[in-house]
């Protein structure tokens, strides 16, 4: 028996849960416990203090941090976001008017609210981006100007998985003279001391934990086995993988690469702890680390609703605001005010106005089916019950 109970306690996590949220605790300890291959880093901030600081598992400790993949956008989005509010960048300006060489191939008159809300069509090149033209994304941005939509601008939506980081990038580097990595490590990161990196030191890499691939069930595993298997469609374009049968994990664009890490891409290259990711969003819409990064006005502007429905390139429901991902009901990650972006890993990160709040979770190894961890959207579910309790 106390043999048993060593090895439950071994595996619940550790860290600090502020009075009245237990519940969210009791959640992950349970997850935890039922998957001993299972480790997570959970944080949340409510009232712009952090209220929940978890850690559990063998392969996550609470200083370590790690790949998050598509998390990375929403952070990149934030830096988009204080550009809009500072007057520097139009939603509604051709893309052009910033970035000139856009225009060609009829691109004229894409807005960069459609670019940036999934809707431009601009989603890759054939032959495919090298991995330093990613890394190095002017490259990346200029084969993009000189390419051709796949669909009408405006008539449908997918999403631009690595496409959209470039253009961040490009609309910065155009606008600031200075790349979206230096400008979020200066103006967001430094000041605040956050622990999310775009662009990860070489100082901290002790502090790296390989990002492990999935472990499916032979369930999950059959359904995964009856998805798309062509490696000549959209979807193919999106990830940059046309005739390759290369995973992400395995890829040349892979967190576990130290040149990935180094470089930071937006669109998939972040780096950083659960409380580094919600931290972020904390410092988006509350006051945390210093005066708050984004007013009400910019907030609303970048969570408002751009593209619902089918998703061209996913081939599932999907919704958008600018930059960022939506809850929907097939991800209700939070309340109809929620913004963020989560990660093929399963990491997600958001801001929740309606509640105060802001989330952070990432999970290793990578977890079913791929993008928000299901168990994120039951903690974040947990949370927003805790704080009506409380408030």
């Amino acid at each position: 028996m106390g043999s048993r109970t060593s090895d439950v306690q071994q595996r619940l996590s550790s860290g600090t849960t502020a009075p009245g949220f237990e519940p969210v605790k009791l959640q992950l300890d349970a997850y935890l416990l039922e998957d001993a291959a299972y480790s997570a880093q959970l944080a949340v901030y409510w009232k712009d203090k952090l209220v929940v600081d978890l850690v559990g598992g063998a392969d996550l400790e609470s200083t370590s941090v790690t790949g998050v993949f598509s998390s990375s956008k929403g952070v990149a989005g934030i830096v988009i976001a204080m550009l809009v509010q500072r007057g520097d960048l139009d939603l509604d300006a051709p893309v052009a008017a910033y970035w000139p060489e856009f225009e060609a191939q009829g691109k004229a008159s894409i807005t960069v609210r459609q670019l940036l809300s999934h809707r431009a069509g601009l989603l890759g090149v054939h032959p495919s981006f090298k991995r330093d033209e990613i890394l190095n994304s002017e490259q990346a941005a200029a084969r993009l100007a000189s390419s051709h939509p796949q669909w009408l601008p405006g008539s449908t939506f997918g999403y631009h998985g690595l496409t959209i980081g470039i253009f961040m990038e490009e609309l910065v580097r155009r606008i600031t003279n200075r790349s979206l990595q230096a400008f979020y490590e200066t103006e967001i990161r430094k000041p605040r001391d956050i622990d999310f990196y775009l662009g990860f030191p070489a100082a901290e890499e002790h502090r790296y934990r390989s990002l492990l691939p999935m472990k499916p069930t032979a369930i999950q595993q059959a359904a995964m086995d009856q998805g798309p298997s062509s490696n000549d469609s959209l979807a193919s374009l999106t990830f940059n993988v046309l005739h390759s049968s290369a995973t992400l994990l395995d890829g040349e664009l892979s967190p576990n690469h130290r040149e990935v890490r180094a470089a930071g891409p937006s669109a998939v290259g972040g780096i950083g702890s659960a409380r580094g990711l919600a931290a972020v969003y904390a410092a988006a819409t509350g006051n945390v680390g210093g005066p708050r990064l984004l007013d009400e006005t910019t907030v609303s502007k970048f969570s408002q609703q751009q593209s619902w429905g089918h998703d061209r390139v996913l081939n599932m429901d999907m919704c958008f605001g600018v930059v960022f991902t939506k809850p929907h009901p097939r991800v209700e990650f939070g309340s109809y005010q929620a913004f963020g972006h989560d990660g093929a890993g399963g990491a997600i990160g958001f801001a929740d106005p309606l509640y105060g709040t802001a989330f952070g979770y990432i999970p290793n190894p990578m977890q079913y089916p791929g993008g928000a961890d299901p168990k994120a959207v039951r903690l974040s579910q947990i949370v927003r019950s805790c704080v009506q309790l409380l408030a």
